[in-house]
């Protein structure tokens, strides 16, 4: 492959906390961090689906959750659906 980097689209919706719905990436913090570590180059992207988590790649839907299933900050190594997020990317190159 002519390119190293490998491009993951993270798409992600608002979620409710403290009773206000936002678009929060807190919870998104592991998964990207284990995703870079990994050597792929993370992209996020708001959208109107709330509580959705959606990774994409080459167009492709390759994993899906909910946002507030993931842990808050954290590395990701520790988060069985981050692990299951980098397997699925994996996959999908």
């Amino acid at each position: 492959m002519a390119n190293s980097k490998k491009h993951v689209y993270i798409h992600f919706g608002p979620y409710d906390s403290c009773g206000v719905v936002a678009h929060r990436t807190d919870r998104l913090e592991g998964m990207q961090k284990l995703l870079k570590s990994n050597g792929h180059q993370v992209e996020l992207s708001e959208i109107l689906d709330r509580n959705a988590v959606e990774l994409w790649v080459k167009g492709e839907l390759v994993y899906n959750c909910a946002i507030t299933d993931l842990e808050f900050g954290g590395d990701g190594l520790m988060d069985n659906l981050c692990s299951q997020a980098l397997g699925a990317v994996d996959k999908a190159f």
